[in-house]
This record gives C-alpha cells, structure tokens and sequence, in this order.
C-alpha cells in the first residue's frame, strides 16, 4: 500500500529510448578515449618496444576473448545488472594497476580494461537489442556516435596531455568517469533486460551458442566486417604513436591524430544518411576499399612520415564510416531469442582483433625484421579483402522498402 504515494517513475522503469543508451554509450567513450592514446605510451615505456608491446595487447586480447565469450554463462547465474556493475569495476582495477607502471602491473591492467571492455560492451548490446526495434538500431548507432563525438575528440589529446603532466592523471579522470558511467547505468534502471522464453533450452556452455553462430553465414560475415574494422583501429591507435616515436615526430602526434579523426563522429547522422540512400553495402565496399587503399599509401610514403600520417588520417575517415554501418549487418540479422549469447559473439571482434593485430605485427616486424611501416600495407591488403566479400551483402540491404518503409534487414 506504501507504493501507492511513490512518484510514478519510481513505480515503474521507464521504457529506455535511444537518448538513453547513447548516453551511456558517450560516458563510456570517455573513460576509453581517456586511455586510448595514454595506455600504449605506458606500455611501451613499461616494456620498451614495439615488439613488447605488440606480445603484451595479443595477451590480452586472448584474456579478453575468453571473458567475453564467457559473460552470457556468466549472466545465467549473476543478473546482467551486476554483470555490467563488474565490468564497471573491472576499468577502476585496471586503472589502478596501470599506475603503478611496473613490467608485471601494465600487462595485467591491459586485460582487466579488456575484460572491463567486453563485458560492458556484450551487456549494452544485450539492452540495446532488447529495447531498440531493428528498424531503429541505424539511428541508435549514429545517435550513439554522436553522443561519443566530444569524448573520443577531445580524449586521446587530454589523456596524452595529462601523462606527461603528471603519469597517474588520465587514469585518475578515466576513474571519475568509470564512476558516472556506473552511476548513471544504476540511475536509468534497466535492470535484466528483456526475458523472452525460447523454444529449445538455453545454451549451456559457449560453445553451444557458437554452434548457432557458424551455421548462420550473414552473423559471419557481419562478424569479419566488425574484425577488420577493429583492427584497423589498433593499428591507429597503437602503432601509429610508436611509428611517430620511432620517426622523430614526437610522442604526441598519435594522440592529436586520433582526436582530429574522432571529430569526424560529429558527422555519423550524415554517414548514415548517405548508406540508407547508397544501401549498406554500397556504403560497407565504399568505406573498406578507400580504408585499403589509405593504408596502403601510409606504408609507401613511409619515409615521409608527416606524408604517412595524413595518409593514416584519410584512412581513420572510412574507420568513422564503418564505425555507423560496419555493425548493421549483424544487428540486423540477430533473432531475438539470441541477443545476450549473440552480443557476446559480436563482442568478441574487439578481442580478436586485439590478438589478431598484434600477432601479426609480430610476425611482420620479428621474423622478417621488417619496418613498422610494413605492417600498415598488411592492414591494407586486409581491408581490400573485406571489400571483395562486403560485395556477397543483399544489395538493399538497410535502404527503405517502398511500400513499408521500414529498412530491408536483407536476405
């Protein structure tokens, strides 16, 4: 009887709308674009080269990988809220051994920010596809981009800034923020999320739900765009600051380079508009070819390395573009009895593309001992390939049918 005098909002959770999970979206933008740039510096200080540095993220990304494919098992007997709390707390226990900038310390604070990573990332999927329609998640994930803009504009350049002030001071900002982004997920009440009772019985281990995944070519081929795209990133965010030290540039290029591409979120509404009147694959082809090829002229004008930069730079705009649309193909193709254990598949991109990178980093640069620039024209010839197979995506796919005028979520 007592509830019958609570405001209504209190009563009842609010439906969570776009807005929300862009906000949340952003707040975590900020403690990663806090790190982003600052991290790799740590590393590589902490281990001293590139070679190091490359051994240390591929363990972690293995750390990750594991975890993440994990976090649907573990939320059969831990509430997702409390899953996603952990991941929350799992960035402020990183942060706290990244400080200590010692050799056995940094390595350990890359996998618990990884492990952090993706069991937020495979919880706020999760909610997304529980309480965003399909013909909605474009806009969600411009929305979220948008919200994400300022944070990853402003972030790597702070954190950057920040370390050579004081090395302890872009992860104690990271922390505060960690901290909003748990307060505000609490605030918001989502709760559990969506129960939706299946007609076989739930996966009992990974492997299980994997089983689905393979069969289904379409979450296969999203999967590999999101890979590609990701490690495209790692070579941006991780290798372009060590090809800067070791060129002579400075150790604070990398970090302006990746707040100037990140600005370019501002703009994922109108990237967004141009796939929905192009078609997402149109868009997809568009963004992975012109990436290739970017990367490709960095390696060749190497020796040139403000030449090489910008070239980086040109590549980090089709990144932008396949940040909106790269993860449609998936989305759009997940059944609804699937969300949480297929979040934790697609997740996992960030992972293997962190153990992908770096081992073949280390492949290129300490067998064959070959410049760091070399491994740019690798990531090239690998966007080129997902060109070619973004060319097997349903033509409409994402483009407005002209009798329902809802997106085509494709064949």
């Amino acid at each position: 009887m007592a509830t019958r005098y609570l405001p209504l909002f209190l009563r009842h959770s609010p439906t969570p709308k776009v807005q929300n999970f862009a906000l949340l979206a952003g707040i975590e933008a900020s403690v990663r674009g806090t790190l982003i740039s600052a991290m790799p510096l740590v590393v590589y200080d902490a281990l001293g080269s590139a070679e190091a540095t490359s051994s240390a993220y591929f363990w972690a990304g293995i750390v990750a990988l594991v975890w993440g494919l994990m976090v649907p098992w573990f939320t059969r007997h831990l509430p997702r809220r409390w899953m996603y709390t952990s991941g929350c707390l799992l960035y402020l226990v990183g942060m706290t051994l990244a400080v200590t900038g010692t050799v056995v310390t940094v390595p350990l604070a890359l996998m618990c920010l990884a492990a952090a990573t993706a069991t937020t990332f495979v919880c706020f999927n999760a909610y997304v596809l529980d309480y965003i329609d399909r013909t909605d998640l474009g806009r969600s994930q411009s929305t979220q981009m948008v919200y994400s803009a300022a944070p990853w504009a402003i972030g790597p350049m702070l954190g950057v800034t920040l370390h050579d002030w004081w090395a302890p001071a872009p992860f104690l900002l990271a922390g505060t923020f960690a901290l909003c982004l748990l307060a505000v997920f609490w605030i918001l009440r989502l709760g559990n999320g969506k129960q939706i009772a299946r007609a076989k019985g739930p996966a009992l281990n990974p492997l299980a739900y994997l089983g689905r995944f393979f069969r289904q070519p379409r979450l296969i081929a999203g999967w590999m765009f999101a890979v590609m795209r990701s490690c495209g990133w790692w070579v941006y965010v991780v290798y372009l600051p060590i090809f800067c030290i070791e060129s002579g540039l400075g150790d604070k290029v990398g970090g302006v380079a990746l707040s100037i591409s990140n600005a370019l979120l501002f703009i994922s509404p109108l990237m967004l508009r141009y796939a929905r009147r192009r078609s997402v694959r149109r868009a997809v082809r568009t963004a992975f070819g012109l990436c290739g090829l970017c990367f490709i002229a960095s390696a060749v004008f190497s020796p040139l390395p403000w030449v090489a930069v910008v070239a980086m730079m040109g590549a980090s705009v089709f990144l932008v573009l396949l940040d909106v649309v790269g993860g449609l193909p998936f989305l759009m193709a997940v059944k609804p009895s699937e969300r949480t254990e297929m979040s934790a598949v697609y997740s996992s991109f960030r992972d293997v593309s962190g153990i992908l990178t770096p081992a073949s980093a280390w492949i290129v640069l300490v067998p064959f001992g070959a410049p760091l620039a070399a491994f740019f024209a690798v990531t090239g010839a690998g966007m080129i390939g997902a060109f070619a197979i973004a060319g097997r995506l349903h033509p409409r796919l994402g483009t407005l049918r002209p009798s329902h005028g809802r997106p085509v979520p494709g064949e």
